[in-house]
Order: structure tokens, then sequence, then C-alpha cells
């Protein structure tokens, strides 16, 4: 009877004294949340409430199963097991901690500052944080997982005599994606690209989505992602225009014809902007900048305070100057001169020589077909 009853009791107690722990520290974490709601901490610890009842349950069993009389010829195994559970299981719960502690913090800088560039900044930083301390916890956690196994701790002492050769090939083989580590925590705590930055990135613009350790993801304006390694924005140049201040000046290019009213262009401009709600007011111009021989480049110079605001506003300029050109001046779009050039005082209408010219050239009949007959001497 002794033998069935101890079982039940160790392991009953064992997930009693958990579901108890468990809801009292949970009751109490409720309670602080409910105290304290300008802060999410305590909210956010609630999460880690099963990874810390595994922590407690594999504890309590783990330290009472040697009174348990169960399947004794398997009680290494069994140990073994339960202290897998628990390493598994304590390093679930710190990184749950961290992560609380890590978005608390910056959910306290977001409500205390309003520069978005600063927010955006530190939002990365304490993702790629959160992501370290959660790849150095899964590491370590793996390696106590390891050492528990008497087979890996004798292999332990011959690895340390290769330590040398083996750290050199790792080095070799892991070089780019050691890299790729490198070159995140630059771009975390050297403030070159941050979350939600507008960047241009071989000729493709599109917001900065996601930063890891190794890659980098681009979500283009037409909602394609581009997912590059970090070291390309270490190592070559790329277009940031949230970098600073987010305002920004568009150009607007239109070839019209030479006779195009530019005065007039001028004015409708002003007009257009001042309708427009994502022009800032900072600044705004039109003027000729090049010409061909068929037509001339005018350049419109519009302002706007972000990224998305400025091609609203060149969109709109370019649409409503077209339109109006060609309701009111239809003349000034480019066209194709099929009529004859215009010809010099005294050329001819093709030739392009004068008139004594093109006479002194046609035959001797041919000069005198039309003169009139002549009445001198000798004719009748």
């Amino acid at each position: 009877m002794e033998n069935v009853l101890r079982p039940v009791i160790v392991v009953g107690g064992s997930v009693v004294l958990t579901l108890l722990i468990g809801w009292s520290v949970d009751r109490l974490l409720r309670r602080a949340d409910d105290r304290h709601s300008e802060t999410s901490l305590w909210g956010l610890l609630r999460r880690g409430r099963v990874p810390f009842q595994l922590v407690l349950f594999a504890a309590l069993l783990r330290g009472s199963y040697a009174q348990v009389t169960l399947l004794v010829e398997h009680r290494i195994g069994i140990g073994r097991t339960l202290t897998l559970i628990l390493i598994g299981a304590a390093a679930w719960l710190v990184v749950s901690i961290a992560t609380a502690v890590v978005e608390t913090s910056y959910s306290r800088y977001a409500n205390a500052h309003r520069d978005p560039a600063r927010i955006r900044r530190v939002r990365t930083q304490v993702t790629l944080i959160q992501r370290v301390v959660t790849a150095v916890v899964g590491v370590v956690a793996a390696a106590a997982m390891l050492l528990t196994f008497p087979a890996m701790r004798a292999a332990g002492a011959s690895l340390l005599a290769s330590a040398g050769i083996l750290g050199i090939v790792a080095g070799v083989a892991a070089q780019s994606t050691l890299a790729n580590l490198f070159a995140g925590l630059q771009i975390a705590f050297g403030d070159m690209v941050r979350l939600g930055d507008t960047v241009v990135v071989d000729g493709e613009w599109g917001t900065v989505e996601e930063i890891t350790l190794t890659f980098l993801t681009v979500r283009t304006w037409d909602e394609r992602r581009i997912t590059m390694p970090v070291s390309y924005f270490t190592s070559k140049p790329f277009e940031n225009w949230s970098r600073g201040t987010p305002q920004m000046t568009g150009i607007v290019f239109l070839h019209l014809d030479h006779s195009a009213p530019v005065e007039a262009m001028r004015g409708k401009l002003r007009d257009i902007l001042r309708e427009c709600p994502a022009w800032d007011g900072r600044d705004y111009g039109l003027a000729v900048t090049d010409s061909t021989p068929n037509t001339m480049q005018v350049r419109a110079l519009v302002t706007a305070k972000d990224a998305d605001d400025i091609w609203t506003v060149r969109v709109t300029v370019r649409e409503q100057l077209i339109r109006w050109l060609t309701e009111q001046h239809p003349y000034a779009l480019p066209r194709v001169n099929t009529a004859e050039a215009a010809l010099l005082p005294g050329q001819g209408p093709r030739t392009g020589r004068t008139e004594p010219e093109a006479a002194a050239s046609r035959p001797h009949h041919a000069r005198h077909a039309h003169e009139p007959p002549r009445t001198g001497p000798g004719r009748g």
C-alpha cells in the first residue's frame, strides 16, 4: 500500500503546490497591475506564468523523486528528463521576464518622447537586445542540457585540446554569419537605419519592416518584401529618407513646346498647391531647366513634410498641370512639326534659291515660253 500511496502523494503534492503557488503569484501580479496602471510591466510578467509553473513542478518533482520507489530501474533516466525540463523551462522563464522588461522600457520611452526618429531608434535597439538575450539564453540552456550527459562531459576535455583548430575552422566557416552579426549590432547602436525608416535600396523604395542580427526586411510601396543581409547596409551606400528631418523636396518634370506659357504655369502651380493638403507651404517654384530642338524641359519644385506627402504632391501637380494645359493651352503640349520650314525673304517655295537664280537655271525655251511676241522689224 505504501508503494502506491507514496508516488501519489509525491506527484499529487507537486502538482497541488505548483498550482497553488502559481495562482498566488498570478494574483499578486494582477493586483500590482491594477494598482500601477501607468506601467505594463506586471501585466507582461503574467505571460510567464506557464513557464513559472513548469519550473516549479519540475523542481519539486526532481527534488522529491528520490522518495518514490516507482520505476526504480529507470530512476536515472527519469531524473535526467526532469533536469532537462527544468533547464528548458527556466530558460523560457528568463526570456519571458527579459521580454517584459524590454517592452516596458520601450513603452515608457515612447510615451515620454515625441520625436519619431528617436522612438524608432530605441525600438530598433531594444528589439535587437531582446534577440541577443534570447540567443544567449538559448545557447546557455542548450549547453547546460548537453552537460547533463556524462558522455558529453567526457568529450568536453578532448574538445578543449583541439579548441584552437576548431576555433579557426569555425571562424572561417562562419565568417559571413559573424559579419552579419556584428553588422546588426552596428546598425542597432550606430543609428544607421531604424525600424520604420524610408529607404531606397538598389533602386527600390520602401520602409524598413524588420531588423534581426543577420538580415533586414524592406517592405516596398507595392507591398513586396526585400530581404537582404544587414552587412549590406554597412558596406554599400543607400538612401535613408528618414535620417534627420523627414521634410523632403520633390521635382516634377514636364516636356512642353517652346510656346508654353511659363508665367501662367507659375500662377497655376501656386493655385494647385494652395488646394493640396499634402503641401507643407515651405517652398515652390517653376523654371525652364533645359531645351531641345523640339521641346523644352520645365521643372516644378514642391515641398512636403515626409516621403508619403511628397509623392502625393508630385502626382497632384503633374496631373492637374497637364490637364490645365490640355484644356486651356493645347498648343503648349509637345508635338511633331510636319509643316514646311519658314522661308527667308526672296527664297523660292521649295529649292531655297532666289528668283533670278531659279530663272537662270531653267532651259532656254522655258525661259522664253511666257515672253510676249516681239513686233520689231522683220516681224509681222
